[in-house]
């Protein structure tokens, strides 16, 4: 059996502590769980209501956001929505009282990625916090404005992107749908998640403006390299890895 221990390696990079936001209003509960994240070697920063929440996760891009959905001056849902619309990548985990099917729906419109019913065991925060960690940072590289997978590297703060040394020419939505790959490389993007995220659209059946642009970019990324890195998957979309 591996050890908590070795479950941590996985999910450091460079052995730089990872940073998580908690925002949780009762201080017994935060202290607890920051004490927990800590034992765990993240570094933890806690805001006691939204609107200190909301001023910290907008400051710089956090590793995680952990935060609850009854929070003074502004509600855990909104306050999600309103990071959404800055960092689209940031996992978020919900934590509240209420378990219904319904408002766990809400949080996910919201655009949490996982929701944990208040009580819980530390043990099994730590688990979600893991999984999702793991799950955004492989294998692509995020050194500040720069992302790197392979041998390709994007640059948000200048708008370039560079192959082997070779810069690459992209349209701004272009640029938009490689960062979206990238940051989700490794997993199957449906067509219709593509269209919500990069576009902000529901995706119509009856179009191929998706499969249009994968193409344009796979003509810039690919064409001129041996080694591929956009592969259809048929029937369920696309993933972005190194074969």
């Amino acid at each position: 059996m591996s050890s908590t221990h070795d479950s941590l390696i996985t999910i450091k990079t460079n052995h730089i502590r990872m940073e998580i936001l908690l925002i949780e209003d009762d201080q017994r509960v935060a202290d607890l769980i920051k004490r927990g994240l800590e034992e765990q070697d993240f570094k933890v920063t806690v805001a006691f209501d939204g609107e200190m929440g909301k001023k910290l996760a907008l400051s710089k891009p956090y590793d995680l956001i952990i935060m609850d959905i009854i929070l003074p001056k502004i509600n855990g849902l909104d306050l999600c929505k309103e990071i959404r619309h800055v960092y689209s990548n940031i996992p978020i985990i919900m934590l509240t009282a209420l378990g219904t099917t319904d408002d766990k729906v809400e949080g996910f419109d919201a655009g949490a990625d996982d929701y944990l019913v208040k009580p819980f065991e530390l043990r099994e925060l730590h688990v979600r916090v893991r999984a999702l960690l793991k799950r955004n940072h492989a294998p692509v590289k995020d050194q500040g404005f720069i992302l790197k997978y392979a041998d390709l590297e994007l640059n948000n703060q200048t708008k370039t992107v560079f192959r082997s040394g070779t810069e690459i020419s992209l349209t701004p939505k272009e640029l938009k749908l490689l960062e979206f790959m990238m940051r989700n490389s490794e997993r199957v993007l449906s067509r219709a998640e593509i269209a919500e995220k990069v576009w902000d659209a529901h995706f119509d059946t009856g179009t191929n403006f998706i499969d249009v642009y994968i193409n344009y970019l796979r003509k810039k990324i690919d064409k001129d390299f041996s080694t591929r890195l956009i592969h259809t998957k048929p029937g369920q979309g696309f993933i972005f890895r190194s074969l």
